[in-house]
């Protein structure tokens, strides 16, 4: 056993503790990392908040972690002290369902360990990346390429795959006309791998504000969608559309903007259920979609290609003592655009 720092929420909406706890003892497999950078993901605000659902506290949130090996199991072969590693959403999976064998862990068929407020197969509550020190089973850490940050690959590890895993599934790239809907924490990030991935790339966001930015982060073109003349301009338009965001939309509308079997797939979450007219989806023979991050593999794949094509999330880097401000200021967008914890100031 192993104690480390951690910042711990004790109950639904509280203030983040600084305490301690003890991590478990390395088994033959586990990897036990020194966290160097924690990323803050609207969904831990979620979880703290109680929104979905019940929670386990006290809750050590975080699944964007980016560290070093400080020591390793005896049957570990992948890693050795030293190494720059990551973790991400997940800790442990069946390993033996279809989806495991696939690379697919995030569908476990057993259900996958989450890396936090989740009950691991032996019984234990999952504590995160809030932390200077987690262990964790070889088969879900993950190698950080030298060209990467460590605290702007952190958010890679929840923010990039689940971008960069629906633009690969629904074959983005050369030919094909992508909508990245929002330019936040994902939306940001979705713009850059379409770009890197060859598509033509529209961003679509309510208010012309953040039109040089997404030029400059790849988009070839930017509207408004307060300006209803957009959707008429865009009609019929793209075979994909990848929606960041987390709040209710007109649905119908959006479905307009695809073309013949296109798609809608969602990445965002909002807390209400969406409506929409099944013949949007009939006279165009389109699809609505979800996309839940990646699997190992996928995410191995995401950082070498981030390190490949220079894409990295824009982050604020942020002391532990600014957690519960941090989390105020998410839910009123004022961060551009991903807030990173340096693990040192616990």
């Amino acid at each position: 056993m192993c104690k480390t720092r951690v910042l711990s929420a004790p109950g639904v909406k509280m203030p983040f503790e600084k305490t301690t706890m003890e991590r478990r003892a390395l088994r033959p497999d586990d990897v036990l990392i020194d966290i160097k950078f924690s990323g803050i993901c609207h969904s831990d605000i979620h979880s703290v908040n109680g929104e979905w659902g019940e929670g386990i506290f006290p809750m050590v949130p975080g699944h964007e972690i980016a560290g070093v090996v400080a020591a390793v199991g005896p049957e570990v072969t992948k890693f050795t002290v030293g190494d720059r590693v990551g973790v991400g959403c997940f800790v442990d999976s069946c390993g033996e369902c279809e989806y495991c064998l696939k690379g697919e862990e995030q569908y476990c068929t057993k259900g996958v360990v989450q890396t936090y407020n989740s009950l691991d197969y032996d019984g234990n509550p999952t504590y995160g990346g809030y932390s200077q020190k987690i262990v964790v089973t070889e088969r879900f850490v993950v190698r950080i390429p030298d060209a990467l940050k460590l605290d702007a690959a952190s958010p890679l590890l929840c923010a990039g795959i689940t971008t960069y895993s629906p633009l690969k599934h629904w074959n983005a790239g050369p030919g094909k006309k992508v909508a990245i809907l929002g330019v936040g924490g994902l939306g940001h990030l979705a713009i850059q791998y379409a770009h890197a991935l060859g598509a033509e790339v529209t961003v679509l966001s309510r208010s012309m504000n953040k039109k040089d930015e997404a030029l400059s982060l790849g988009a070839d073109h930017y509207f408004a969608t307060s300006d209803p003349e957009t959707f008429k301009t865009l009609a019929s338009r793209f075979d994909l559309i990848l929606n960041t965001v987390s709040a209710n939309l007109d649905v119908d509308a959006y479905l307009s903007l695809l073309r013949i079997d296109g798609t809608l797939v969602n990445v965002g979450a909002p807390g209400t259920p969406d409506q929409y007219n099944v013949f949007s989806l009939l006279t165009g023979r389109r699809s609505i979609a979800g996309s839940l991050v990646g699997g190992i593999r996928e995410t191995q794949e995401m950082l070498d290609f981030s390190a490949e094509h220079g894409i990295a999330p824009k982050i604020e880097v942020i002391h532990a003592d600014q957690i519960d401000e941090a989390y105020e200021r998410v839910l009123r967008s004022d961060v551009r655009y991903r807030f990173v914890i340096d693990a040192s100031t616990l």
